[in-house]
């Protein structure tokens, strides 16, 4: 058997299986997250259920779902930022020896 060094070059036919993979990529609208979330939170079916049925990754969803969640995080109080005063330098609080 012999060993090649460098880059192998693909074959034709996986680069053109891969162009169509990327031609074919599907483009989710807002709607369609938001309704495919809803969904997910309504519990009907599970969420593997529901992501092999849509025909995306889990991950995807989850990822979308906090995506969702997020304006509704942004406004409580429990995820406000408190201003913090700013630190004082250590050397002006050390007294200078008699």
């Amino acid at each position: 058997m012999k060993q090649t060094s460098g880059p192998t070059k693909k074959a034709p036919t996986e680069t053109i299986l891969k162009d169509i993979r990327r031609a074919t990529k599907r483009q989710f609208s807002a709607e369609e997250k938001i309704r495919i979330v809803l969904e997910g939170l309504r519990g009907e079916a599970s969420i593997a259920e529901l992501c092999r049925r849509e025909g995306i990754a889990s991950s995807m969803y989850y990822g979308w779902s906090k995506e969702f969640s997020r304006p509704a995080r942004r406004g409580s109080r429990a995820t406000r930022r408190v201003p913090q005063r700013p630190m004082r330098s250590r050397t002006c609080a050390v007294r200078p020896r008699r």
